[in-house]
């Protein structure tokens, strides 16, 4: 697979990556372990370099899980992981004191069964911390060799200028695509600016732009989903009209809508890494093969025209998520 650098950081990654969060976390039940495992190595196998985790994930399970798999060719991947909050809760708030980033990257390290963490995020920027004291705790870990790279996630474009002049920000991990593209407002031109790569998660809408999902869709009562405004009913029916787009491209390109989808991220910019989740290898190998997927000027010309004709409905988050990102 193609391999891309995030920004000016010189970290290398294949140009599609894994989200692993689905995995433990979020989208209904774990998946089994060994079959967890098979997926996260048959991804390296087709070419996948870079892992995205969290301590929130499980809490702390999926990095365990990602310690596990990766372990037998660890030095051939980059491995994302996160800090953030209280006690590695996502429900407990947030909490990214110099003292708990110290913490998750000693216990991460462990979890991951690794010397140092390729790419350690901040999961939500915490406004109780100075962005200062943020990103120069991080800039000691690297000093000390537990962390190779700095990253931020769903931070705004003030909290990203205060972080990267303490230390470089090699990368940005944000929602985007097709039915979400608040980012090319502000974001993306500002990371252009700083040199700043671009990791879109939920690159498929949560699943709803692979066409597998419609308004008759049940999820199961642990899937976040459930809470999701732009996931009623009523707005999935009325948002199927980007679905039907994603499938009328693909139809022409002799692809599926998702790949459509991460085709469409991939030829945004060359520095965009997007992380698609799966627990299915056979989605798995749909997914990988976007990169394989070329869309013409014309093609990506026909995709916003129409695109621009559609209103997605709801809102992406809940009210008390959505208060925690763009700080």
């Amino acid at each position: 697979m193609e391999k891309r650098k995030l920004g000016n950081s010189g970290l290398e990654v294949s140009a599609i990556g894994l989200g692993c969060m689905g995995l433990s976390f979020g989208y209904g039940p774990a998946a089994n372990k060994q079959d967890a495992i098979k997926l996260i190595r048959r991804a390296f196998e087709l070419g996948v370099t870079f892992f995205d985790t969290a301590e929130a994930y499980g809490p702390f399970e999926n990095e365990k899980l990602l310690g596990e798999a990766l372990a037998p060719f660890r030095d051939a991947v980059v491995i994302a992981t996160k800090f953030g909050f209280k006690g590695g809760n996502a429900g407990a708030g947030q909490d990214s004191s110099p003292a708990r980033i110290r913490v998750v990257a000693d216990e991460a390290l462990q979890r991951l069964r690794t010397d140092r963490i390729d790419l350690f995020y901040q999961h939500r920027v915490d406004t109780n911390v100075p962005m200062e004291d943020v990103a120069g705790t991080v800039k000691d870990l690297i000093a000390e060799g537990k962390v190779k790279h700095f990253g931020m996630s769903e931070a705004g474009a003030q909290s990203i200028r205060k972080a990267h002049a303490v230390q470089p920000v090699a990368a940005l991990q944000s929602e985007y695509s097709l039915w979400w593209r608040e980012p090319e407002k502000e974001i993306i031109p500002l990371l252009e600016e700083l040199g700043i790569g671009f990791v879109p998660f939920s690159p498929l809408g949560k699943g709803f732009l692979t066409g597998a999902i419609n308004e008759n869709t049940q999820f199961d009562a642990t899937d976040f989903r459930n809470i999701v405004p732009r996931f009623t009913p009523e707005a999935r029916k009325a948002n199927q009209a980007m679905v039907d787009l994603m499938q009328s491209i693909a139809q022409q390109k002799n692809a599926t809508p998702a790949q459509i989808a991460l085709a469409w991220l991939l030829a945004q910019k060359p520095w965009i890494a997007p992380i698609p989740g799966t627990t299915k290898i056979h989605r798995l190998e749909e997914n990988l093969g976007a990169a394989n997927v070329e869309l013409t000027k014309e093609d990506l010309a026909a995709i916003e025209n129409a695109a621009s004709e559609i209103t997605i409905q709801g809102e992406r988050y809940p009210a008390q998520l959505a208060a925690r990102v763009g700080k």
